[in-house]
């Protein structure tokens, strides 16, 4: 991390998991183990435990974010959820691009970009997937990859809006496998993904954006991931189930 220049962002995506009683209890946990932390806390929850989130952080130093929208604002979609639906509650943040969407839901590249530019309409902060597959990594074609989902999703996005864009690493083959790319590894292709940044808006711009790892970081690893130059923070998943994990790793970011 490089806290002079970005600011580290810990955002938990909790997937489909919890009921809202079982949501108010792990929020009731976390918000005093996080109230002093010195970097951006959000927790990413199902459609149906946003307003228990909103409620029970009012007044709290964590954020609220949906865990996907849809492109539309409105329409025969059946099932889906508009970006302006969530803003219109109050939600902060969304996250586009998982690697669970693309690849049990259809997301495309192309469906990707839609649903950012969506988000960004609405005026929601976007937390953008991107990573390989274990055979692309195989085949040495991660940067190109990454550089790839990331120029197609920031089409169209202004250098203002970027502004409003975290980007999250997330190489598939490291979700929910419990394998984790080494922190070398995270930081080389952090360092990819702003440098896409950089040659699509500017260096300032890419110094400027926040880039997350997300693959498997837990409490046990989230001190040496962080610990390198690009990666700005981290995308959790299973560890933000359990408060007192999650906030081990938002205390290592707040060093």
């Amino acid at each position: 991390m490089n806290k002079e220049l970005r600011r580290a962002v810990i955002a938990g995506n909790w997937k489909m998991n919890k009921t809202r009683p079982e949501a108010k209890a792990l929020i009731e946990e976390l918000a005093p183990l996080v109230a002093q932390a010195k970097c951006g806390v959000v927790i990413c929850v199902p459609y149906t435990n946003l307003q228990t989130a909103l409620d029970l952080t009012a007044g709290t130093n964590i954020k609220v974010g949906a865990e996907n929208c849809h492109w539309a604002k409105s329409g025969a979609f059946t099932g889906e959820i508009s970006a302006e639906m969530l803003a219109e509650m109050g939600v902060e943040y969304v996250v586009i691009g998982h690697s669970e969407r693309r690849q049990y839901f259809g997301e495309t590249d192309v469906t990707v970009n839609q649903r950012v530019r969506a988000a960004l309409d609405a005026g929601l902060k976007v937390i953008l997937c991107v990573g390989e597959l274990l055979e692309q990594r195989e085949q040495g074609i991660t940067e190109e990859i990454c550089s790839m989902q990331t120029k197609i999703a920031l089409g169209g996005v202004s250098e203002e809006e970027l502004k409003n864009i975290i980007i999250a690493y997330e190489p598939v083959w490291a979700i929910g496998t419990g394998k984790t790319a080494t922190a070398d590894q995270a930081n080389e292709v952090n360092g990819c993904i702003r440098g896409v940044i950089a040659k699509l808006y500017g260096e300032a711009a890419a110094q400027a954006m926040t880039v997350q790892y997300g693959g498997s970081m837990n409490a046990k690893n989230a001190e040496e991931l962080l610990s390198k130059e690009h990666v700005d923070g981290g995308l959790i998943g299973g560890a933000s189930l359990k408060a007192q994990d999650f906030a081990t790793i938002v205390a290592a970011a707040s060093k």
